[in-house]
């Protein structure tokens, strides 16, 4: 019966379950929440419904693609002597990104949606690379001699 689990409280085991994850094929996720509750601890859930992954994956795609889109426009609004390291590590992090979305989630993801996902983010990274080039020329620009 794929797809459908119980869990037994056995005091035998101290509570302890083991999984072997090496035979379960899916995509693997670690829980982020640390607010402790009673209950059972989860240390990693494997996704085995193609459709369900799809689901999961698009929406914290668009999770983290709406997170890069307002530290770019943070970045963009910020002036000072931290912009350039801003826009750095923003691009620097954006490409770091790119190739987890070409080779972790390509496989669960269509081709199409994939394509699109990078375009989106090959324009985000235009738009950094324009706005660090840009920023550092009226720096230097509006450094220098003055009439």
């Amino acid at each position: 019966m794929l797809g459908k689990y119980a869990i037994i409280k056995n005091q035998k085991y101290n509570n302890k379950i083991e999984i072997d994850y090496n035979k379960l094929t899916g995509f693997k996720l670690n829980p982020q929440n640390k607010i402790p509750y009673e209950g059972i601890m989860v240390n990693q859930v494997v996704l085995i419904n193609q459709t369900f992954i799809e689901k999961i994956l698009k929406k914290k795609i668009k999770r983290k693609l709406d997170q890069y889109l307002n530290l770019i426009i943070a970045t963009l609004d910020e002036t000072g002597e931290n912009e350039g390291e801003a826009l750095r590590h923003a691009l620097n992090d954006l490409s770091r990104y790119r190739d987890i979305v070409e080779y972790k989630y390509q496989k669960y993801l269509d081709q199409k949606y994939i394509s699109l996902l990078l375009q989106k983010i090959a324009l985000l990274e235009y738009e950094l690379k324009q706005k660090l080039i840009y920023g550092v020329e009226e720096k230097t620009m509006s450094g220098g001699r003055s009439r």
